[in-house]
């Protein structure tokens, strides 16, 4: 008898009741070694078909064919793509995806990044967006924004939800990095706490949904999950990184009409 794959875990969130979405946790994929769980990073050096293993479960809970679960190449950019179906050859340099075609599901990777994902319910217009400290600061969640506008969204339906993300309590930060935002705009000082002598927290949710909230989104959430302090549930780059391991599994959120 066939042995049944192990369930999926996704966070959800109330604030997009009505549209298929999911932060999915590293539960119920094939991959072991540092990866164990559910890696669904083509980036990594996990083995190719197990990611592709991977990604095929979550394109089956998000109820959509494999090759309409979309991801683009991540780059840390502000760059929003929209999208009407599979992509035409290779997968574009973008960090923000929009779709107004039902049945495909947007989706991002991240690994204490910010994974976004935002609706118009009315409209029919979705998004993902992977948001880094670059990316938001650079002005990914507004071209997000302006993409499903674009799609015909209005952003005062807009409702946005920042999934599993480092939190303040485990993101330390350097004298420069503070001054890059403070130089910005004197108000981000708000999204920063003193730590160790020399060495600040940065509360990336925090400034994240600052920046959805001053675009016209008016109901914006983070779910609260920190990636860094739960190994059981999400994989982390700066925890890899502090453990000395060789790579780390990418986490994928994705949503769909």
């Amino acid at each position: 008898m066939a042995t049944a794959a192990p369930a999926l875990e996704t966070v959800t969130s109330d604030l997009l009741d009505g549209v298929s979405h999911g932060f999915f946790t590293r539960a119920g994929g094939a991959s072991s070694g540092v990866f164990e769980g559910l890696n669904c990073g083509h980036g990594s050096s996990d083995q190719t078909e197990i990611v592709a293993l991977n990604r095929t479960r979550v394109a089956s809970a998000m109820g959509v064919a494999p090759e309409h679960l979309l991801t683009a190449h991540q780059v840390h950019s502000a760059r929003a793509v929209t999208l009407d179906g599979p992509f035409d050859g290779t997968r574009p340099e973008a960090d923000a995806l929009v779709t107004a075609t039902p049945g495909i599901a947007v989706a991002v990777l991240t690994a204490d990044c910010q994974p976004v994902l935002m609706a118009d319910r009315d409209a029919g217009v979705v998004a993902a967006v992977h948001a880094g400290w670059r990316g938001a600061f650079d002005g990914v969640l507004e071209a997000a924004v302006e993409a499903m506008e674009r799609a015909g969204a209005q952003v005062a339906r807009i409702r946005a939800v920042v999934g599993p993300s480092i939190s303040q309590q485990a993101y330390e930060v350097g004298q420069e990095f503070l001054e890059r935002f403070m130089d910005d705009d004197p108000d981000n000082g708000r999204f920063f706490v003193n730590g160790v002598p020399g060495k600040y927290q940065f509360d990336l949710p925090g400034y994240g949904l600052k920046r959805l909230r001053a675009a016209g989104v008016a109901e914006a959430f983070w779910t609260r999950h920190c990636t860094y302090s739960d190994p059981a549930r999400f994989y982390s780059y700066r925890r890899a990184t502090h453990s000395g391991e060789a790579d780390y599994g990418r986490l994928i959120s994705a949503i769909r009409l």
